[in-house]
């Protein structure tokens, strides 16, 4: 029997992302056309302060074709988990991930003026791949897998990330039921300081909409510890299909946003997907200038620095706002000067301060020698108080 929940994984990750292929488009003229996206997120003003090197982020999608122009020499090829036997020859592997790759860590070619610049282009790109794309050959065969093998894989791409080193993961992807499994590995990786953003789901049509009006939760994107990011187009209006739930925290562009697809070609992508991979690159620019700051730092950092904040400071369409990348990074400096130069307890403390809180002896301990004179003393206390207590006898039986 068909899991409702495969359903919901793939439609989330293929089925109900816009693509348009940018027919006859010049590399160049891509980049004009990404100017609405970096300056909405003011990613230029970022980019004075850092670039994002020195940082990789892990992204758990369906793979990353690491030959494509604007992406080489900066994609880490990770473990294959989907279950599925395609090859990365195969022309419809890695058409989805190689896009939000793109987008956060895109360095463009020709000397870097022409194609897809990422909004940390200087980062790294760990492909993980947990899932193939709908047009996959093996497909059909995933759809049947049992959904515990589906959230064991994906629990494994996150635990891997952090082994691999990765400080930020971005997943496009989409289950509509939680897992412990996955719950533990992400909490495993916020516990190593590895930021977590996921797409926040493509269910805001009327449709989809529950019983109480917005769409369906997500998850990854409703797990907390997760920034789930919802869909904007270039008037900064939210995106109709842009999923509208308590899960929202951040909006980016999400509607016919240039990327480079794993043929090498250029393509208009819409949905959370590219939002969410383009806040993943925002937080790879924070981790790369304040690699200590903790995660939930960096979620502070992207939450308060909005643009185009909800009239009431939130709303579950775009939660607090359209992130602000040079504004974030500004917080996120204020913030790594507020921390404590060490933060971590030692494993020897113990309520109270431990042995180290324990102040010194007033005086020296006692040697052998101390402790004759000592009982010297004490001998000779006692025959003086003997002798006392005689005479008060004698002066008591006297007469008056």
């Amino acid at each position: 029997m068909l899991s409702l929940r495969r359903i919901a994984v793939v439609a989330a990750l293929c089925g109900t992302v816009a693509l348009a292929l940018a027919p006859g488009a010049a590399a160049d003229s891509i980049r004009d056309n990404q100017q609405w996206v970096l300056g909405m997120m003011d990613v230029r003003a970022a980019w004075q302060q850092t670039e994002g090197a020195g940082v990789t982020v892990a992204v758990i999608d369906s793979g990353v074709n690491p030959y494509v122009s604007d992406l080489t020499g900066s994609v880490i090829t990770g473990p294959d988990l989907s279950g599925v036997s395609t090859r990365p020859s195969n022309p419809n592997w890695g058409v989805h991930g190689t896009w939000m790759a793109s987008l956060i860590a895109g360095h463009g070619h020709d000397g870097g003026g022409s194609g897809v610049i990422g909004i940390a282009p200087q980062s790294k790109i760990m492909s993980i791949r947990v899932i193939p794309d709908r047009t996959d050959p093996h497909y059909g065969a995933y759809t049947r897998e049992q959904e515990t093998a589906i959230q064991h894989s994906l629990a494994h791409g996150i635990d891997d990330a952090v082994r691999y080193g990765a400080k930020v993961i971005s997943m496009s992807i989409g289950y509509s039921a939680p897992s412990g499994i996955v719950r533990q590995a992400l909490l495993n990786a916020n516990a190593h300081g590895v930021v977590v953003i996921a797409s926040a789901g493509n269910s805001g049509g009327p449709s989809d909409a529950g019983g109480d009006g917005v769409a369906p939760d997500s998850f990854p994107a409703d797990y907390a510890g997760v920034i789930s990011v919802g869909a904007v187009d270039d008037t900064r209006a939210v995106a109709g299909f842009s999923s509208d739930n308590l899960s929202v925290q951040l909006a980016a562009p999400g509607v016919s946003v240039p990327a480079q697809g794993r043929d090498g070609q250029y393509w208009w992508v819409s949905g959370t997907s590219p939002a969410c991979a383009l806040v993943a690159g925002v937080a790879a620019l924070v981790k790369a200038r304040y690699p200590g700051l903790a995660p939930n730092l960096v979620i502070s950092a992207l939450i308060t620095t909005t643009t185009g904040r909800p009239a009431k400071g939130y709303d579950n369409e775009e939660g607090f706002g359209i992130v602000d990348a040079a504004a974030a990074l500004a917080k996120a400096g204020q913030l790594a000067g507020d921390q404590p130069a060490g933060t971590s307890i030692p494993l020897a403390f113990r309520f109270g301060g431990g042995p180290p809180a324990v102040p010194a002896a007033p005086v020296r301990p006692r040697g052998p020698g101390q402790l004759i004179l000592f009982a010297l003393l004490a001998l000779t206390s006692l025959v003086l108080i003997g002798a006392a207590g005689t005479r008060l006898a004698v002066l008591r039986r006297s007469p008056r």
